[in-house]
């Protein structure tokens, strides 16, 4: 009898708990995000590029984190042909559809040939949103839309690894100090004579120093260097360096290998890892 008195106000602080870490991380949502909250008027113009950012875990797509402040950031870029949204990692559906219409210039409701040949498109996400980068990019491949960049920030999932052949290139940032969550440390092309694997850039949170302070409790208990890889100013430094030099390559002929090498002094190579110099 006193084992059971004891344990009910255990499960009720057990219960309370998760109700506030669920209302925290935003589980109780009305709604998911809906093409009705895409800024992005289509179809986009013949030289416009798309830019398509994916959230992670249970963010919504206009959370204000770093990835998102990232894909605005770059939509303030009006004279680039920049075309920038952010979307929830559970979206692929919206995303294609958004795809779609963005490259739909007859507006037949259909991509043909030319409008697939022509698509500019780069694609990147952190945690689950680095994992939904790859599936999309996958399923865009089924549609034969080709992809200039992928671009992994420590990526979480299932078949985040290999990088099907519409990816023109590819680039994965990760860690692996995390004592639950450590993203991918290695993606590899489907096929190598279609898709440049940039690098694999290891960053290292052992003694690197992020600010986290706005970061929620639990995640600090359970997750500290995925969150300090979330925060770190590097990191995003890298992914929007990654994005503008993309940007600046002409769209090749569909399934083309691309040409670009990309040197990145603040890194060390080895066998295609790169580790991150913390000075």
């Amino acid at each position: 009898m006193r084992a059971k008195r004891l344990r009910q106000p255990l499960v009720l602080l057990f219960l309370s708990q998760l109700f506030c870490w669920t209302v925290g991380t935003g589980c109780f949502l009305v709604h998911g995000q809906r093409y009705q909250d895409l800024a992005i008027q289509t179809p986009i113009g013949k030289e416009d590029l798309l830019i398509l950012g994916f959230m992670g875990g249970r963010d919504s797509w206009d959370t204000n984190n770093a990835l998102r402040r990232l894909a605005l950031k770059l939509r303030s870029r009006t004279n680039a042909g920049f075309r920038v949204e952010t979307v929830e990692n559970k979206k692929r559906a919206l995303a294609i559809e958004l795809v779609r219409k963005a490259f739909d210039r007859d507006r037949n409701g259909q991509l043909n040939e030319r409008e697939r040949a022509s698509a500019r498109l780069i694609l990147y996400g952190q945690s689950f949103g680095g994992a939904a980068v790859v599936k999309l990019a996958r399923q865009l491949k089924s549609m034969a839309v080709p992809i200039l960049l992928t671009v992994q920030i420590d990526s979480v999932g299932r078949g985040d690894r290999v990088i099907p052949s519409n990816v023109a290139q590819a680039a994965n940032l990760f860690q692996r100090n995390g004592l639950l969550i450590r993203g991918e440390p290695e993606i590899v092309p489907e096929d190598p004579d279609r898709t440049t694997i940039i690098g694999n850039f290891e960053f290292d949170y052992r003694r690197k120093e992020v600010d986290v302070s706005q970061v929620r409790w639990h995640k600090k208990i359970f997750r500290v260097a995925h969150s300090k890889m979330e925060h770190d100013p590097d990191v995003w430094a890298k992914v929007e360096e990654l994005i503008l030099d993309a940007a600046n390559i002409s769209q090749p002929a569909a399934y083309d290998r691309p040409t670009l090498s990309l040197e990145a002094p603040p890194y060390v190579a080895s066998n295609n890892l790169f580790h991150c110099k913390n000075e």
